[in-house]
């Protein structure tokens, strides 16, 4: 009914082993965004975990400016990052998987 069951466990764990490494490679890829001013940068992985903020001394002395500014450009970083890791995971566990009729996740 289903063929070689053997063969699709191992296809299941190539997968498997193929969405880890791309986890993995996914922490050097970095993701840079500013603020439309430049006053404030910020990097991240594409596993979204922050590397780096860069903030310009003019924003320092507006507690309010300053957590605004983080709060927009954080959500574009974030959203760019994101897109970025689940363009790359889904072509991580689609090659390894097998074919299995009807089961076709990521057309």
């Amino acid at each position: 009914m289903f063929g070689d069951i053997s063969g699709m466990m191992s296809k299941i764990k190539e997968a498997q082993k193929k969405v880890e490494e791309t986890k993995t490679r996914l922490n050097s890829v970095l993701v840079d965004e500013a603020s439309n001013d430049n006053k404030l940068k910020i990097t991240l992985t594409a596993n979204r975990t922050i590397k780096a903020i860069s903030i310009d001394e003019s924003l320092l002395s507006d507690a309010e400016e300053l957590e605004d500014y983080l709060i927009i450009t954080l959500n574009k970083a974030i959203e760019k990052a994101s897109k970025i890791n689940e363009y790359e995971m889904a072509i991580a566990a689609k090659s390894g998987m097998p074919n299995i009729p009807g089961m076709d996740l990521f057309k």
